[in-house]
């Protein structure tokens, strides 16, 4: 790949460019639930939702991938069931059923294992009523961004936006009315891939997601639906009690504070809970 054509440094970055993007052209997004795409649209949304004050919540998406090909998507499967097929893809690689339905096997499992592993207890921002940002680090096919559209509505969202770094010139067409906005950073005419606009788009880990939704302001303790930090600890709590269990540890590099995604232990239980939230 020739990286000199690359237009993002990596996902961060992407996502820095992708907020600068979002407040000169809508503003009004200022407070909208950001939810992002795991694994890699959780680094670009991370800077997203810290730019627009918002809550950030991920909704598990998996592409099912054309055998021997899986980074070609012909559909796409995620959280309340939802699924996605891309019958044109199918028909031109020669997929059967039965092909289609052992790779679909699959990625249920892993979805199934990611969204424990990311929610850890914790049920989904409420989205009933709201504006919805739905973010990933960018649109090929758009099998798994059409999936997350459905699931967001499907939970009540008011509006959904659709945001990405890079993506196709003809994506809103392609995907319709799945969202009611678009926006994307760049959209280049002979476009191929999405890595393609990134000098490092190295696959994103679990322990990078995690670390994501455990920053400052993107959700609140697990167990609650608070954000993230509480005005003050629960009048029952001791302030030392407190004070250990609600704080995360975090590790210091280069200058910047960076949770690591890991909260104290010892402090777990419905006990914690009332103590480290003021909901």
């Amino acid at each position: 790949m020739d990286f000199t054509a690359a237009h993002f440094t990596d996902r961060t970055d992407a996502g820095r460019r992708l907020a600068e993007t979002l407040l000169a052209a809508a503003p009004e997004l200022r407070g909208a639930v950001v939810v992002a795409l795991p694994r890699g649209g959780v680094p670009v949304a991370a800077p997203v939702a810290a730019a627009l004050g918002a809550e950030l919540d991920v909704c598990v998406v998996r592409k099912v991938g054309v055998p021997g090909q899986s980074e070609v998507a012909m559909g796409a499967v995620g959280e309340d069931g939802a699924r996605v097929v891309n019958q044109q893809v199918v028909d031109a690689a020669g997929v059967t059923p039965e092909a289609f339905a052992a790779v679909e096997a699959r990625e249920r499992a892993e979805l199934a294992r990611r969204a424990a592993a990311y929610r850890r207890g914790r049920p989904p921002v409420p989205l009933a009523g709201r504006t919805v940002l739905v973010v990933d680090d960018g649109v090929a096919t758009g099998s798994s961004a059409l999936a997350a559209c459905r699931i967001v509505r499907a939970r009540g969202a008011a509006r959904v936006v659709l945001a990405v770094p890079v993506a196709p010139p003809d994506w809103a067409g392609r995907l319709g009315d799945a969202a009611d906005a678009y926006l994307a950073v760049r959209t280049p005419e002979g476009f191929r891939a999405v890595g393609e606009s990134y000098r490092d788009f190295r696959q994103t880990t679990d322990a990078e997601v995690l670390a994501a939704l455990e920053l400052p302001g993107s959700r609140g303790p697990p167990g609650t639906s608070c954000r993230w930090p509480p005005v003050r600890p629960n009048s029952r709590c001791r302030r030392t009690r407190w004070a250990w269990c609600c704080s995360r540890t975090a590790a210091v590099r280069g200058g910047a504070v960076r949770a690591t995604g890991r909260w104290r232990s010892g402090c777990g239980g419905p006990g914690w809970r009332r103590c480290c939230s003021t909901c």
